[in-house]
Formats: C-alpha cells, structure tokens, sequence
C-alpha cells in the first residue's frame, strides 16, 4: 500500500471518527481529562476575536514540553508578535494558568487546546486563527494539522524534535510519508545528535542540532509561605525527595526509607507520584499521611506522600538529595533530571532512563549523577550524600554549570522562528 494511500485513510479515518471522537471527549471530561466548557477548542470552535498584526502559533502536547517553551516566550515577548499556545492535557493547562501571569505574559500568550487532528476540526482551527507561523514541540506530528498547514502555506517549525527509536521504526514502514511530514518543515531543531540522526534517517532535511530546551528551562517555581513554613518546620532533620514515581518504584522508595532511617533519625523521604491522583491509593499502601489531604508530615521518620500539583520546585528546594523516578524499573523511560539541578539539588537516578539520553550524558559527563539499580543501592547513595554535606554542595555544583552552558538556546529558538514571520507592517 502506497505512503499516499495511507495518507488518505488517515484522513478519512479520522473524519469518519469524528462522533467517537466527541463522545470520547465527553466521557474524558467526566473522568477530569478535559475541561468540559472548553470542549469546542478541542474541534476546532472558538468564539473569541483573533488579534490584530502577527500571530505565532505553537503546539506543546503537555507539561514538559510547555515548561520547555517558557523562556522561548519570555525571549517571544520583546517582539511585537502575539503567540498562540495550544496544549493537548488539563493538567498543562493549569501549568499555564499559573506561570504566564508569573512571567508577566499573560497579555502576549494565548492559551487553547489544541483541535484533534480531524481534517474539518484542524481547518475550522486554522481559518479562525490565521497563524503566520507554527511551532511544533518535540514529536508532535500530526499528519492532518501538518497538511493543512502547508496547504495555507503557514512556514513551519519542528522544534526540540525528538524520535525514538522504536518511533524510528514505525516511520520506516512509510518512508515517502515520513519524508512529506517532516520535509513540510522549514526549519527542524533536534534537541541532540541521536534524534538529529534518526530524522536525517528518515529523509528529513533543514536539520541542526543546537541543543535540549529543556537544559535551559527556567527554575521551577514554589510559594514563597509554604518555602518558608516547611523549612521552619523541618528544621535540621535529614529530608530527601523521591520525584515523578511511577508505580512499582514507591515500593523501592520504602525499602530504601527502611535502610536509611537506621542511620539517619528524623528521616523525611517525601514521595511526589507523576500522577497525583495516586495519592490516595499511595497513602494507604504506604501508610503515609499525604499533604492534599492536608494532612502533616510525619514527626518521626516517616514517608510523606506530596500528591499535589505545581509544588516540585517545593521539593527540590527543601530537600538535600533528590531521586528522580520513572528509572528504577523496566521498562522505565526517566523524569527530566535537570529541574532539581536547577535548583542545586543533587541527583540519583535508576538504571531506565532512555528517554532522556542527552540529559543523563550531559550529567555523566560532568560526573554529577549517581545511577543505582535497586532500593539497597538507592539507600546507600542517598545516605552517603545525607552523611557529607561537602559532596553534595559539590555534586549540585558540578551538574548546575554543566546546564549553564545551554542558556542562550531560548533566545535563539526564537529567533529562528520569528525568522519564519513575514515583516512586520
């Protein structure tokens, strides 16, 4: 069957699909996945005014890859374009809600969920917003949104493009439909080598590597009160953070907290789930008290489950070692690492970390990771880091100069894509 052919189904599928489609939709808003008044945005209807002059528009499917754009649109925001974000998940858009008042762009960023990639729904999306331009994060690489575009003749960005390598193979089934996506890009910024090569695999051209965006995310936010009322509380005992668990690695995080608190009294192990809504089912499991319950951490040495969102940057700030999950079990895949190396927060991680590659090589390089493979191992890195305050200043260190060296990757994503913009009137 022919790369068009299968184009053509795609499309028709995806039409064909679209009373599932919303009622899938429907149904997802019940369980929160969605935001039931804002459902229109998802096919494509908005009753507001585009604004007048130019208009960049940029997709991020969820919370890592908005986090990633944040100081794209902050180098943005001294242009005199709008942008237009659109986002796939809630929890993103409550990211959003958030951060862009924080950043002071709240008047230059828009916020939609993104159109599902049904032909009517992404036409309906693109005659109402008119973009000028378009920015796709990462893998976001949606054959009937991209074709639209081309057909309005929008220049087009693939920035941070990631592939993996089981992605890789997927493609390689199609290959002419692989090199029509990814050469309808003016411009593809890889975010490493790998991912580089991967895409020039597949045909693709107008490819550089400049770097990880991600490397030069801005800190993580926290409350000022709540920094301030958890140090007073927490005082001198000994706290560490087990960050994004998935499920499976709490249970290692308790046999670790076990091994520790034999030498370490007081012992905090603050446990964030990736999901939150796993809170409860954590708290019962571990028999810990959780803070969206609002319930206190323990007095003695205990696990405290903080099942909340938009509180990370807490967390790293509060404690002395930080274990990032999603790595301790196959088939894993990792948690970004550098947000508490932002924050100067020394780092473990798991053995299962292949989607973050460049990331964890990045800290090697330095010699400012540690990477354990079950919870034995896991409790005698994070004492040894608990025990020598000077290895740990040392480490953190080591790993925040490392990312420095990507901090002008913003301003230079942004300036290529306001290069895709026609002049300004």
């Amino acid at each position: 069957m022919s790369d068009l052919i299968l184009a053509r189904l795609w499309a028709r599928a995806m039409s064909l699909a679209t009373p599932a489609l919303r009622y899938s939709l429907r149904r997802r808003a019940g369980r929160g996945k969605e935001i039931l008044a804002r459902l229109p945005e998802r096919w494509g209807e908005d009753d507001t005014s585009r604004p007048p002059g130019r208009l960049l528009w940029l997709h991020a499917a969820s919370v890592g890859e908005a986090t990633s754009l944040l100081p794209v649109l902050t180098a943005l925001a001294t242009s005199d374009v709008t942008v237009l974000l659109t986002t796939g998940t809630v929890t993103s858009a409550n990211l959003l809600a958030r951060r862009l008042p924080e950043l002071g762009l709240r008047d230059r960023v828009l916020h939609r969920f993104a159109p599902l990639d049904v032909p009517a729904w992404a036409a309906r999306f693109l005659d109402h917003w008119r973009p000028d331009a378009a920015g796709f994060v990462e893998s976001e690489l949606w054959p009937n949104l991209l074709s639209a575009c081309r057909r309005r003749n929008i220049p087009l960005m693939l920035i941070n493009a990631r592939i993996s390598a089981k992605s890789l193979k997927a493609w390689q089934r199609a290959p002419a439909m692989a090199r029509s996506v990814l050469n309808g890009f003016a411009r593809i910024h890889a975010r490493g080598p790998e991912d580089a090569a991967r895409l020039h695999a597949l045909g693709a051209t107008n490819v550089s590597s400049p770097g990880d965006l991600k490397f030069a995310a801005p800190p993580l936010p926290a409350d000022l009160t709540a920094l301030t009322q958890l140090r007073d509380r927490f005082g001198d005992r000994p706290v560490w953070v087990a960050a994004s668990t998935h499920p499976g690695e709490e249970a290692e995080i308790a046999a670790a907290h076990a091994l520790l608190e034999r030498d370490h009294p007081g012992l905090l192990t603050i446990v964030v789930p990736r999901h939150p809504e796993r809170g409860a089912e954590l708290a019962t499991a571990l028999r810990a008290p959780r803070r969206s319950a609002g319930e206190a951490p323990p007095s003695d040495a205990g696990l405290w489950i903080a099942d909340t969102i938009g509180e990370l940057g807490l967390w790293y700030r509060l404690a002395r070692v930080a274990f990032v999950g999603r790595s301790l079990l196959p088939p894993g895949g990792g948690q970004n690492p550098l947000e508490p190396v932002q924050l100067r927060c020394p780092v473990i991680a798991g053995p299962y970390t292949g989607n973050f590659t460049d990331h964890i090589g990045l800290l090697r390089k330095a010699d400012a990771i540690q990477e354990v493979a079950d919870a034995p191992a896991l409790a005698a890195a994070v004492s040894a880091l608990l025990h020598d305050e000077s290895a740990r200043q040392s480490r953190a260190e080591r790993a925040f100069e490392a990312v420095q060296l990507h901090a002008g990757l913003p301003r230079d994503t942004a300036e290529a894509l306001l290069g895709l913009l026609p002049p300004a009137c």
